[in-house]
């Protein structure tokens, strides 16, 4: 009786449309649920994996593909129907299983082409880098400050200048690993037998093996200290800018260099100035008669004030610039603008004399008298009137 084989569209769950992605998608998902090494001692999943690993590599091979689609199982095995044959080994095509399984096992994974190459524990490695914030004034970030900040990190231990050895001694090679921090173990069974890498357990991925600790970093090679640092922050920085430190981070390893310290600048807002990119923006109150005759202003800018004559005639919301009096450049190259806008104040509380000067002045100008205000007690009374 010939061999009974599923469909291999079916196997893998998918249509006989299904794209070289999907058929790969399908596969991966497979081979971890029927995997053996996540099915010990099961033989049913044992066979099922063996039939999808056979399904993929048939389906994912193009000629092959065609030559089922066509035949079925006798257009790629010609034992099916012979009474022996039967599955005797695969192409892998482009899957890894590294890939696939190398999260289940903590490790790299080898045995099926390529290998993985093993990073050096005891190499040099730059340290971690460090973050802080620090805030700071408006006129500190125009004019530039030196500020002083707290903080804790780790450096290279005094004792034993980053080793983790007691003074007189030196750490082993581990035996197991031979200084590679990695250790392979072999896995799989019944013919399919694949290698993972994982930490080696007796230098706990060190590639070495401290004997005789150094007492005052415990073998770490490393100790946390408090340090204060002076940061120098230049003129003209603006809010939510970076500053970089280098090599003010935590201590690298293995003789590897110091990371860096980042700092993050926080900028009070000033209650009269506002800025954008390198210019500064300034409201400037003037009276009535200023803006009408003309005056002589004195003008707040970072640097002190500056006189500025204010032409005759000038209206509200009137900007004028003032050049060179803006924000510092942070590179050192200039300076940028200052916008000065005038805002007119209308008067209030006049004296009987101001109010005459005033209509006087209205009469000339053809406007005539303003009418009297009406009380507003006599206004409701009207309204209530005219309901009635």
């Amino acid at each position: 009786m010939p061999d009974q084989k599923r469909d291999y569209y079916e196997v893998l769950g998918v249509a006989r449309t299904a794209t070289d992605d999907e058929l790969k998608k399908a596969y991966r998902k497979l081979a971890k649920q029927y995997h053996p090494d996540m099915n010990p001692g099961n033989k049913e999943a044992e066979a099922k994996f063996k039939e999808v690993n056979e399904a993929y590599e048939v389906l994912s091979d193009k000629e092959k593909r065609a030559k089922y689609d066509q035949f079925g199982h006798a257009g790629v095995d010609p034992n099916f129907g012979a009474g022996g044959g039967g599955f005797s080994g695969f192409d892998m095509g482009d899957i890894d299983l590294g890939d696939i399984f190398g999260s289940f096992f903590g490790g790299g994974f080898g045995g099926f082409g390529g290998s993985q190459r093993q990073a050096n524990p005891n190499a040099p490695k730059r340290g971690a880098s460090l973050r802080a914030n620090l805030t700071i004034s408006f006129r500190e970030a125009m004019a530039g400050v030196e500020k002083e900040i707290s903080l804790n990190r780790t450096e290279n231990c005094d004792t034993c200048h980053g080793s983790g050895c007691a003074a007189g001694t030196t750490a082993e090679i581990c035996p197991d690993c031979h200084g590679t921090g990695q250790v392979r173990i072999q896995r799989g069974g019944g013919g399919f037998a694949f290698t993972t890498t994982a930490p080696c357990s007796r230098c706990r991925g060190t590639g070495k093996i401290i004997h005789q600790p150094c007492p005052d970093c415990h073998g770490d090679g490393q100790v946390r200290k408090h340090r204060k640092i002076k940061v120098r922050i230049p003129a003209g920085i603006d809010d939510g800018q970076t500053i970089s430190m280098r090599g003010e981070g935590n201590g690298g390893l293995n003789g590897g260099p110091a990371g860096d310290l980042l700092i993050n600048i926080s900028v009070i807002p000033d209650p009269r100035f506002q800025r954008e990119g390198s210019d500064l923006y300034l409201e400037q109150p003037v009276s009535f008669t200023q803006a009408a005759l003309g005056a002589e202003l004195q003008i707040d800018t970072i640097d002190g004030k500056v006189k500025y004559n204010l032409p005759s005639g000038t209206q509200t919301g009137t900007t004028f610039r003032l050049r060179g009096k803006g924000a510092p450049m942070v590179n050192g190259r200039g300076r940028g603008d200052q916008y000065v806008t005038v805002r007119v104040q209308v008067p209030t509380n006049l004296t009987e004399q101001q109010r005459k000067a005033l209509q006087n002045y209205a009469e000339t100008m053809g406007e005539g008298s303003p009418p009297p205000a009406t009380p507003v007690r006599d206004f409701f009374e009207k309204k209530r009137k005219k309901k009635n």
